[in-house]
């Protein structure tokens, strides 16, 4: 499993009966599908965060340390790609709000409408060579009459 999301870490955000039915009740087949589904959502958050934040910091952090904003919205993106794979044409309206939520944010988060406050942020070098404006200027040249 993922070291960011720990399963007891879905109890509050879905019920273990639901997550065992999603999960299809299988021991070792169950615990990959949910890993995929948390990679998959860690994947989708980096590439909307990994301008502005140290997303290895964020994602490799453990315990009480993990932002739990960033993780509430990991688990909703985790949950409704667990719930795509289950039935996705009788999926609950709350998890595809959920997951709308989560994307928005990301969102705005990259478009730098939104900070993470606590969370660590790239060196300044580091995210001026992500940002989409790059200035530079040429050299200055004489005029020659």
């Amino acid at each position: 499993m993922s070291t960011f999301i720990q399963l007891p870490d879905y109890d509050s955000t879905i019920h273990r009966d639901i997550l065992d039915s999603l999960l299809r009740g299988e021991a070792n087949d169950g615990s990959r599908i949910i890993e995929d589904c948390e990679m998959q959502a860690i994947a989708e958050m980096k590439s909307y965060l990994n301008k502005a934040y140290d997303v290895e910091k964020i994602f490799t952090a453990q315990g009480t340390a993990r932002h739990p904003l960033v993780l509430m919205y990991a688990k909703d993106i985790a949950v409704y790609h667990l719930s795509c794979i289950h039935n996705p044409y009788k999926m609950s309206q709350v998890r595809k709000d959920r997951y709308e939520r989560a994307v928005d944010w990301l969102k705005g988060v990259a478009a730098g409408l939104l900070t993470i406050d606590g969370a660590p942020r790239l060196p300044e070098e580091e995210a001026a060579d992500k940002s989409p404006w790059q200035i530079e200027n040429n050299e200055f040249r004489t005029t020659h009459f």
